[in-house]
């Protein structure tokens, strides 16, 4: 009963931060896949490919909130992150073998999860860790640069740091819209829709 109730609360949870990060998560995952193939697959120069860090770090909203931005998105992601899991991880218990046959987006939805949490942790932990140490710890960036070069992947060599990126943004993106489709936002629209 105890696990039940927890099990609702973390659901509950989930399901009230995932509307609020769509659009920035949304836009962190294409920004971070626009920049990195743009770099290293088209050669765009650093100045021009400014535009896509702009937004994948709320640099938009200026530079003391930057850190502040970052933190927030990724702390958020986490959170998804681990609550989702801890959701996971309670449904397979319960679901019946049939019903864990069946394909459908919450399937999809949790088949994918389990694979993308780790690389997602580690992109969200890393990324919110550089840009606090740059911005409100003051350390130099030689000091850091081992956080982005494992943000980014580095350690896949050029081949495989935007192949890496690519995998990982496209894996968020996929599991915010996966995500979303199962909220009551669509069900309310689509009721709406059904009732004119």
């Amino acid at each position: 009963m105890v696990k039940d109730n927890q099990s609702r609360k973390f659901r509950k949870l989930h399901r009230q931060i995932a509307p609020i990060l769509f659009i920035p998560l949304l836009l962190t995952g294409l920004t971070g896949i626009g920049y990195r193939i743009c770099r290293s697959w088209f050669g765009m120069p650093k100045e021009t490919a400014k535009i896509f860090m702009t937004i994948h770090q709320g640099t938009f909203l200026g530079k003391p909130l930057e850190p502040v931005y970052v933190s927030l998105v990724g702390l958020g992601l986490i959170g998804l992150l681990i609550t989702g899991l801890v959701m996971i991880k309670k449904s397979r218990q319960s679901t019946s073998s049939q019903a864990q046959s069946k394909l459908s987006i919450r399937r999809i939805h949790s088949i994918l999860a389990p694979i993308v949490f780790l690389p997602l942790l580690v992109s969200a932990v890393t990324g919110i860790a550089y840009r606090v140490s740059r911005s409100w710890l003051g350390l130099p960036k030689e000091q850091v640069e081992f956080l982005m070069k494992i943000h980014q992947g580095s350690y896949f060599g050029d081949f495989g740091k935007p192949i890496y990126v690519l995998l990982v943004g496209l894996g968020l993106i996929g599991m915010l819209f996966t995500g979303i489709s199962m909220t009551r936002i669509f069900r309310k629209r689509r009721s709406l829709v059904e009732d004119n």
